[in-house]
């Protein structure tokens, strides 16, 4: 063979060779499904380190294995949860851009005097994740033990003390301010960037009172400088059995609590929707992942769509009532 039909040769069969494995590649590519290829955001509408940012990260990765899919994480905090929740709002309506939102959610809606979006008519709900509680604390300094003392006091010394929370319009500042306006009391709000911020600086009795989730406390049993009062739910927290009620000890007829779940844009399909909430709920049975979100302070609680939808309307009018009782506004 001559050296000009060798090089011929060899370039014909690096060109086939290469022929033939582009065509292997196109057809494991038509062969593979197109939803392997899906990426659904679950928006966190708070920084790291929240409840619902730790929540989301609880699950994802299940969630994209049971939807073969890719489901990440996005914080998009902001305006007490409203920068993201915005995000969703606006975001095509195919499933796969959610909101992991809770009561806040609703309570922005009740807060905030102009919001470009409706939290109720905006969002359609897709699953139930689980309900967190929450923890009327005090500093030691205040010298009281239980939720009736704390009101006298309180009630006996107006404008003399504060409380802290996760911002202006956090679900830990609303708790607070409807339990004080249930018990008809005057406390001076100091918002805080976070609740750990918030219950550091009753530890520091630089602050009197906060109202943090139940799993932010649970750790302080028992430390001398702080007095856990009552959960706030309508019955004990599983998390702190021993823990009264405000109900029980001191305040009939407080109640505030918060369901976390996932949201999707108005208008998604009812058949996208109950795949999610299908596979969620598939991933919420599993013992280790209830034994998950117990550690993180949540309570799982998996449904149907249309019955978490009927539990978001409920929620939205209860929100209303307690903002309306706080006396608390946002322009």
């Amino acid at each position: 063979m001559t050296k000009a039909a060798a090089a011929m040769s060899h370039l014909f069969t690096r060109r086939s060779l290469a022929a033939f494995a582009a065509a292997g590649l196109l057809a494991l590519a038509a062969a593979a499904p197109a939803h392997a290829q899906r990426v659904i955001r679950v928006v966190v509408p708070f920084g790291t380190g929240a409840v619902q940012d730790t929540v989301a990260r609880a699950f994802n990765n299940e969630l994209g294995t049971a939807l073969n899919a890719s489901v990440i994480v996005e914080n998009r905090a902001g305006a007490g949860g409203t920068v993201g929740a915005a995000i969703v709002a606006k975001a095509p309506a195919d499933g796969n851009t959610l909101v992991l939102a809770a009561a806040s959610h609703h309570i922005a809606g009740h807060l905030y005097s102009k919001l470009p979006y409706d939290p109720l008519k905006d969002f359609v709900g897709v699953a139930s994740i689980g309900n967190a509680g929450y923890v009327v604390a005090v500093s030691s300094d205040m010298k009281v033990s239980n939720t009736a003392e704390f009101i006298r006091e309180v009630k006996a010394n107006p404008g003399k003390y504060n409380y802290a929370s996760a911002g202006n319009g956090s679900a830990t500042h609303l708790a607070m301010a409807s339990f004080l306006a249930k018990a008809g009391l005057q406390m001076t709000h100091i918002p805080m960037k976070s609740t750990g911020e918030a219950v550091n600086e009753v530890l520091a009795g630089r602050v009197q009172a906060v109202t943090s989730s139940s799993i932010g406390v649970i750790g302080l049993q028992g430390d001398a400088r702080i007095a856990l009062l009552a959960s706030t739910g309508k019955v004990r927290s599983p998390f702190l059995p021993k823990l009264p009620t405000a109900m029980e000890s001191g305040l009939p007829g407080y109640e505030f609590d918060s369901w976390i779940g996932l949201l999707a844009p108005a208008g998604t399909s009812r058949a996208e929707v109950d795949k999610i909430n299908a596979a969620l709920n598939k991933v919420i049975a599993e013992p280790a992942m209830q034994e998950r979100l117990m550690r993180l302070g949540v309570e799982p609680r998996s449904s149907g769509a249309e019955d978490f939808q009927k539990l978001l309307r409920a929620d939205w009018d209860a929100m209303g009532v307690v903002v309306k009782a706080s006396g608390a506004k946002i322009d």
